[in-house]
């Protein structure tokens, strides 16, 4: 099945769906894009039929090389511009809170915008000939699509720093090292190794991967002790779901089980 809004196409199959950023020839993102992002994201949060996400940019050379720079000279100008950039924070967290598992898939250039598109996923896959980097000191900026936030939460203060005060790329196999992506793979296989991993990931159910990541990301923005005290209450809940009792059975009967996800 596939949809298609004006700048992202929506692929499903397997119990994952795939988003395909469609803006050449480098797959900039714009508000509009940002926009349907979030409409996508949400109309896929309320689908049953979907556990996992994948996301990616058309063509071989870029996951999404920035934000439109066209729209900066619009943006200096405008009054209420804190509003117009917390729009964009807005997709950007819908898709870091988002209760299913995401992994991106670098193809090419993620730059910029695209980089911190990226970091609000769960997994990130590069392509060996991708490079990432938040660029934006160059112009007289900084990175702000949550760049200062989570890329320190996931590589270190000091390295996070480095990358946005020089604005210098790094290859994927340095991004790897640093732990900003999970895996490299060879040129052309990324998205065929993310749909591996997200086979592996959608044969569980829906309710446990759910509270790993929202154990995961509120127990990182709170002290350990508080964090004990989410991971125990999640647990507790899911004692409580359907999916719990036919794991349990399918082990006692050593058959693989089937999860509805309830």
């Amino acid at each position: 099945m596939v949809q298609q809004t004006q700048f992202v196409k929506v692929e499903k199959e397997n119990q994952y769906a795939i988003l395909t950023i469609d803006n050449p020839p480098l797959n900039v993102l714009s508000q509009q894009i940002f926009s349907e992002l979030y409409e996508v994201f949400s109309e896929l949060e309320q689908d049953d039929e979907v556990v996992a996400v994948l996301l990616t940019g058309a063509g071989e050379k870029a996951f999404a090389a920035g934000a439109d720079i066209k729209e900066f000279p619009q943006m200096m100008g405008s009054s209420n511009l804190k509003e117009t950039i917390m729009n964009g924070h807005r997709t950007l967290n819908f898709i870091d809170d988002f209760r299913k598992p995401t992994i991106a898939v670098l193809n090419g250039m993620t730059f910029g915008g695209g980089c911190e598109l990226a970091l609000s996923c769960d997994i990130r896959i590069a392509e060996e000939h991708s490079q990432l980097g938040l660029p934006e000191v160059a112009l007289g900026l900084f990175p702000g699509g949550g760049g200062t936030q989570r890329l320190p939460r996931l590589v270190g203060p000091a390295k996070a720093k480095e990358l946005m005060f020089t604005g210098k790329p790094i290859t994927a196999q340095e991004a790897e090292k640093i732990g900003l992506v999970n895996t490299v793979v060879e040129k052309g296989n990324g998205l065929s190794e993310a749909k591996k991993l997200a086979g592996t990931i959608t044969g569980y159910s829906l309710q446990a991967l759910s509270r790993i990541k929202k154990a995961v990301n509120e127990g990182l923005q709170s002290s350990l002790d508080e964090g004990i005290d989410l991971e125990a209450t999640l647990f507790a809940e899911v004692f409580r779901t359907e999916d719990i009792k036919e794991g349990v059975q399918a082990f006692i009967e050593k058959r693989k089980p089937s999860f509805k996800h309830k």
